[in-house]
């Protein structure tokens, strides 16, 4: 694996962060409509009362997702959500999709949808649904360049499972409460077709850690509205304990609240 030419210190990794945050603030979503502005988000009006977990896998499968799934769940519940948990790809139908406040596609590989499922996955965000992924949520649909929009970007590769520093950039629900720098253990991804339409809201530090090939700009959670509707994603999740972390449950509480329009 290659490595960057120089490591960056921190520092500089503070500094130009704050740099991608505003530039990416004011680039346009490739998934507005023309007459949309991409900086005022849709009113916080949650579309249902139910949180649809899909964990479908078509290449790797991680370990962690039935603890992932358990973890979920329970934060479902502490937002007063019911929870539908499936690796049928049939769920994504407009009926299937009409009282879904959110979508977590939780650790998702490959291509997990059919036609008639990206169509009706597409048509749920035009009308202003949500959408979480975690983790291997990027590792999935290549080719599907409306999905890569969405998620925010593609996975590259990753090191070894190692501990890592992460840098609060920017505001927001899921980071505000976390210290800083955070300190945990996970298995970091590198990142391709990075979206200039996401406002990163964590950043990898990767002096901090080896392996890393993004350099400065090296985001591992970010949010942005998105063709009508609300994704976030965190690229943490790999291990098993990840989800019995205090800090790393309040992350994707604060993300599932958010992108479920329950924030208003």
């Amino acid at each position: 694996m290659s490595h960057p030419p120089r490591r960056p210190s921190l520092p500089q990794l503070l500094l130009a962060p704050l740099a991608l945050v505003a530039a990416c603030s004011s680039s346009v979503d490739p998934g507005a409509t023309a007459d949309q502005d991409p900086a005022q988000a849709p009113a916080a009006t949650p579309r249902g009362n139910t949180l649809l977990i899909f964990s479908r896998t078509a290449g790797f499968r991680h370990g962690s997702i039935p603890d992932g799934i358990a973890c979920v769940t329970e934060l479902a519940g502490e937002l007063g959500l019911e929870v539908r948990a499936t690796e049928d790809p049939a769920a994504f139908t407009d009926d299937g999709l009409a009282d879904v406040a959110a979508v977590v596609f939780l650790s998702t590989t490959q291509d997990v949808l059919d036609e008639a499922g990206q169509g009706a996955l597409e048509r749920y965000i035009q009308g202003g649904g949500g959408w979480v992924g975690i983790h291997a949520a990027t590792d999935t649909e290549y080719d599907w360049p409306w999905y890569t929009g969405l998620a925010g970007a593609q996975f590259a590769s990753h090191p070894a499972i190692q501990e890592a520093q992460l840098v609060k950039v920017g505001e927001h629900a899921s980071v505000d409460f976390l210290p800083e720098p955070w300190v945990r253990t996970d298995e970091w991804y590198n990142f391709k077709a990075l979206s200039d339409s996401i406002t990163p809201i964590l950043m990898l530090d990767e002096a901090s850690y080896e392996g890393g090939a993004n350099g400065d700009m090296h985001p591992a959670a970010w949010h942005h509205e998105y063709d009508g509707g609300r994704a976030w994603y965190t690229a943490g999740g790999h291990t098993k304990s990840s989800f019995a972390e205090p800090h790393f449950r309040r992350h994707l509480l604060e993300g599932l609240r958010w992108s479920a329009r329950l924030d208003g």
